[in-house]
């Protein structure tokens, strides 16, 4: 047995003599020579970015530092410091924000 797997369209294309002359519908073009350099959760990073996709947590992160900016009360203080909760819950570890007060505001928003 010189097969290792078994290739069913492979046999049926090898029986009707087309196997080395396929001309239908889905041979399509060859993959880009980036797409072999790749992993499958790197190809799958690069689809969802051109594709638009964001993930939860950065749409989060674009909220928050909107809230920064715009923060006048301690009571929007208390939903930012709620937003960050969630968000370092969210993102990857390397990622997380500490929380903001009163006294840190000005720096949270050069960070943000």
């Amino acid at each position: 047995m010189d097969k290792k797997y078994n290739d069913l369209i492979g046999d049926i294309l090898e029986q009707s003599g087309e196997k080395d002359n396929y001309q239908g519908k889905g041979k399509g073009a060859p993959l880009p020579l980036d797409y072999t350099k790749r992993d499958l959760y790197q190809n799958f990073q690069k689809t969802a970015k051109d594709a638009g996709f964001l993930p939860p947590w950065l749409k989060l992160q674009k909220e928050i530092s909107r809230l920064i900016h715009t923060c006048k009360t301690e009571n929007d203080i208390e939903i930012i410091n709620d937003k960050i909760r969630k968000y370092n819950r969210l993102c990857p570890t390397q990622l997380q924000k500490y929380l903001v007060s009163k006294e840190n505001l000005e720096k949270a928003k050069e960070r943000w």
